[in-house]
């Protein structure tokens, strides 16, 4: 049965930091790219960053490129989140999983983790 754990957010002042991180299982992690998600209230969940299996070439989204910051470990079976000099319009609920083409995703969707940056 296939587990995405995400973990690490809380409650930060703008200007601050926050490292989210994602426990995969059940499934080949290392086989798979993986992607951070954000969903802000009312609004679509949007693609924020991707790193592809090997964990070289990373992709973000224009709105965080230069402050947050993609890895991985593939022993660890995890996936990481650094975010720095966060932003109120960072707030969203953040999740993980396994990009498909099209903006569709290869498994069900975790929990999240909560992400609220004060002004």
């Amino acid at each position: 049965q296939v587990q995405l754990v995400e973990s690490g957010g809380g409650l930060v002042q703008s200007g601050g930091s926050l490292r989210l991180s994602c426990a995969a299982s059940g499934f080949t992690f290392s086989r798979y790219a993986m992607s951070w998600y954000r969903q802000a209230p009312g609004k679509e969940r949007e693609l924020v960053a991707t790193i592809p299996s090997g964990g070289r070439t990373t992709n973000y989204a224009d709105s965080v490129k230069g402050r947050f910051t993609i890895s991985r470990d593939n022993v660890k079976n995890t996936v990481y989140l650094q975010m720095n000099s966060l932003k109120p319009e960072d707030t969203a609920v953040y999740f993980c999983n396994a990009p498909l083409f099209g903006g569709r995703v290869y498994y069900p969707w975790g929990q999240g983790t909560q992400v609220t940056v004060s002004s």
